[in-house]
């Protein structure tokens, strides 16, 4: 081989420098390419009871494995030849276009990750075009995210309390600031057992123990955040100084029944969703009903360890209510394939929690914006390798689940 000296000529085109990044959260969150990534931010960036209580699930946590890992067992089936210049990866929900095909869940506590909170949240949401969702244990008020996202949609999840009249107090300021769908979460007649939060002593507000100020010291930010911006505080209730599990067992009604169902979509004008089918046949009773949307969803694993997996669960409900109902899904969602998969078995719609909160604490504002960027890329090019130009084209066709737990046939 002829060996010579290279041009300067040709060395320049290989001298491409990337150009320094002088903000460090852009610079981190650009390194980050997946939800995965965002997640090693945050646990980074987040003192352990802060990031365990959104990372963590119930009891073993085998409810949140099985459902991740059931979205990592999808086989795809891609169609090729197709001209995919063009990807549409929006459609009708509820009533009303969103962008994606995927919205904010509610999550409690939220400004406890990152002060930014719901706010931060609601702004991304906008910005999307799609829906945001806010819990009744949020940490900001119903009129304080319609304010922040004044255009898009809104959506309240409600808890039934024992305390009729403050629930559905909550409900008719929903209504007054113009929140389009309410999600009723029906999987909570008590707190489930959250062991790593037992453990991390988690309380509302954050206790300074010795343990505590010694995982402080390398994420000194989050405390002058959490010390220098309003006190954190659930923005639907009192003021609250214990556990998060004893204010969870002092609020839940564990006698809410289908009556109780009933009434409060009788109270709601908009559009109304139940949240928390892990059944066929509550899909159908609920169905029934005459509600406007089931969300299969078994509470992120939070609730009952070693239930029902949504994904598993949902071409069984579309099979039998998808003509009547529109059905969203979550938990274990944690990439855009993971969403064309639900889509493609039957769901209208789905709502991420983790993901959004990984990038809240790995950003803020700017973190969630990132989560939504990697799961609308992540959509689109797997749409675009699936050979489909639209949310309408995907069908079970396209998606295997396989089987990696099988029930054992009954005697």
């Amino acid at each position: 081989m002829k060996r010579r000296l290279p041009r300067p000529s040709e060395l320049a085109p290989l001298l491409q420098f990337r150009k320094p990044r002088l903000n460090p959260t852009a610079r981190r969150l650009s390194d980050a390419l997946t939800i995965e990534d965002l997640r090693r931010i945050a646990k980074r960036r987040t003192p352990k009871a802060a990031f365990d209580y959104t990372d963590g699930a119930a009891e073993d946590e085998l409810s949140l494995a099985r459902a991740r890992q059931a979205f990592r067992d999808v086989e795809f089936h891609p169609t090729i030849l197709r001209d995919v210049a063009e990807v549409d990866t929006g459609r009708q929900v509820l009533g009303d276009r969103v962008a994606l095909p995927f919205g904010i869940a509610p999550t409690g506590f939220t400004r406890l990750m990152n002060t930014e909170g719901e706010i931060a949240g609601a702004r991304a949401a906008a910005r999307a075009g799609i829906p945001f969702a806010l819990s009744t244990l949020g940490t900001t008020a119903i009129e304080d995210v319609r304010a922040a996202n004044p255009h898009g949609r809104n959506w309240f999840q409600l808890y039934m309390w024992k305390d009729r009249d403050r629930s559905m107090a909550l409900v008719e300021r929903a209504v007054a600031a113009g929140y389009d769908t309410l999600l009723v979460t029906v999987d909570v007649p008590v707190a489930g057992a959250r062991l790593r939060d037992k453990r991390n002593g988690m309380s509302i507000p954050p206790a300074l123990t010795l343990r505590t100020i010694a995982n402080a010291l390398p994420r000194p930010q989050w405390w002058i955040d959490f010390l220098t911006t309003e006190p954190l505080a659930f923005a639907s209730l009192d003021r609250w100084s214990g556990t998060v599990a004893e204010l969870l067992d002092t609020m839940f009604d564990p006698t809410v029944t289908f009556d109780d169902l009933a009434w409060i979509k009788s109270q709601w004008p908009g559009k109304f969703v139940v949240k928390g089918i892990q059944t066929v046949a509550d899909a159908r009773a609920v169905t029934d009903l005459g509600v406007d949307g089931i969300l299969l969803s078994n509470h992120g694993g939070r609730q009952l360890d070693r239930a029902p997996i949504p994904f598993h669960l949902l071409p069984a409900v579309a099979a039998e209510v998808g003509s009547d109902v529109e059905i969203l899904l979550d938990t274990g969602i944690m990439s855009g394939a993971d969403v064309v998969a639900a889509i493609a078995m039957g769901a209208r719609f789905t709502l991420i929690g983790r993901a959004y909160l990984y990038g809240l604490m790995a950003g803020g504002e700017a973190g969630v914006d990132r989560a939504i960027e990697i799961l609308s890329g992540q959509v689109e090019r797997t749409m675009r390798l699936l050979g489909v130009t639209c949310l309408q084209e995907l069908t079970p066709a396209h998606v295997t689940q396989l089987t990696r737990l099988s029930p054992r046939p009954r005697s």
